[in-house]
């Protein structure tokens, strides 16, 4: 495996209502959303993906079968990559439910791992699940060229690439990902390193402030 890409799903009604949306199976795509999901296969014409595979979510399946169609590889659904689970705060938009969330990831990215918020998960939940399913598709795709594509969900994405990779945690709290963004890491000298951050260069900031609550 060259490189190993987590790609965020395309845009839902509840990104454009701004819902904290975190249940399987969740909200599909929206039109938009759909269009990004084939756009971002188009785009990428010169991929030699060897697998691609999605989280058990609507949103992140249907996304990733239509990047399947345009790159004719079949994509697959596998347990445990969904997005973290918000608990007493599911399908809420209101302010205060957005900022607990908000303000919980951040008290992940500063260290405190172990922190809920009405019966959420904890980071330490989530890489417990969402890590050893990479490992396992790293191990599966060790000695095969080409990439494998992993699409999933904008914090789970974030919270996972930073912990394997050790990208500095207030630029991963900054910089978000948008629909069909992607974070590309690769496997070297038997670590994880962040080649890119959804088109920022993780050595070179760009102090944007993340919107999306999902993001």
């Amino acid at each position: 495996m060259a490189s190993l890409h987590l790609v965020r799903h395309g845009q839902t009604t509840s990104n454009v209502m701004a819902r904290l949306d975190t249940r399987p199976p969740g909200a599909g795509l929206t039109d938009f959303g759909a269009r990004q999901a084939v756009r971002f296969g188009l785009e990428r014409p010169d991929v030699t993906p060897i697998a691609l595979y999605s989280s058990i979510a609507r949103r992140a399946r249907e996304t990733a079968d239509l990047i399947g169609t345009v790159w004719g590889i079949e994509a697959q659904a596998v347990a445990d990559l969904h997005e973290v689970q918000v608990g007493d705060l599911e399908d809420r938009n209101d302010d205060d439910s957005v900022r607990a969330f908000r303000d919980l990831i951040a008290d992940w990215f500063a260290g405190h791992t172990d922190r809920r918020v009405g019966n959420s998960e904890s980071l330490d939940d989530l890489l417990g699940r969402y890590v050893p399913v990479i490992e396992s598709l790293r191990d599966a795709h060790a000695d095969a060229p080409g990439d494998v594509y992993v699409v999933s969900h904008g914090a789970a994405i974030r919270l996972v690439a930073a912990h394997l990779s050790g990208v500095d945690p207030e630029f991963a709290l900054e910089n978000g990902l948008p629909n069909t963004g992607s974070i590309e890491l690769a496997w070297r000298d038997d670590a994880w390193t962040c080649v890119h951050w959804g088109g920022v260069d993780p050595a070179r900031p760009s102090g944007a402030v993340t919107v999306d609550p999902m993001g």
